[in-house]
């Protein structure tokens, strides 16, 4: 008979889930260079506050630029690096960064299918909460679309809402949401003060 193998450490570590576009940059409809990032107002004093208050930083985007042939995986890549090293230069350092590059009617057949990773499909968070050991439950998801709120209620995250920051869009249903707020630094004080 074999050892018992040891328990697995609980997962207790939080994680606040971040849209790039519309949440931390400004939404250039399918941005496709570093020189597009334009990273929004109090972002990353924002992040700063979330980071001191023991919350791992996650991005978690939707980047169809892939399956449409716009970039590739390297190109993508490459701009997410000069984000959160632009973030870093400003205080806010980021963990990590998870991206769907599949898109249903994408133009490049091996990224065009129907997938788990593509929000409102829950499959980023769930690959971070087991890459990072993360407590779904205690972990927030901010998003300025419908899609991003229902893949953090099917992960069973916590939702936020950032309203009118996607220009253009149409206006997610609030109700949906556990909070609304305007912009990223508001919404950190509410994950701050309301999620222990």
């Amino acid at each position: 008979m074999a050892p018992d193998e040891p328990a697995a450490p609980p997962q207790t570590e939080r994680a606040v889930f971040l849209d790039r576009d519309g949440v931390l940059i400004a939404d250039v409809d399918h941005l496709t260079s570093a020189n597009q990032i334009q990273v929004l107002p109090r972002v990353p004093d924002a992040l700063a506050l979330l980071r001191a208050a023991g919350w791992r930083l996650i991005i978690a985007t939707n980047q169809s630029v892939v399956a449409r042939g716009w970039l590739d995986e390297a190109q993508l890549r490459g701009i997410h690096r000069a984000l959160t090293a632009e973030l870093a230069a400003r205080g806010a350092t980021i963990d990590a960064v998870y991206y769907c590059p599949h898109h249903p009617e994408g133009a490049v057949a091996a990224y065009r299918r129907v997938c788990e990773c593509r929000k409102p499909n829950p499959g980023m968070l769930l690959q971070a909460a087991r890459d990072w050991r993360l407590d779904l439950r205690r972990s927030v998801i901010v998003g300025d679309a419908a899609s991003d709120v229902e893949a953090g209620r099917r992960a069973g995250c916590h939702t936020l809402l950032i309203r009118g920051a996607a220009a253009g869009q149409a206006d997610p249903d609030p109700a949906t949401a556990d909070f609304i707020a305007p912009d990223l630094w508001t919404g950190a004080a509410w994950i701050i003060s309301h999620l222990r």
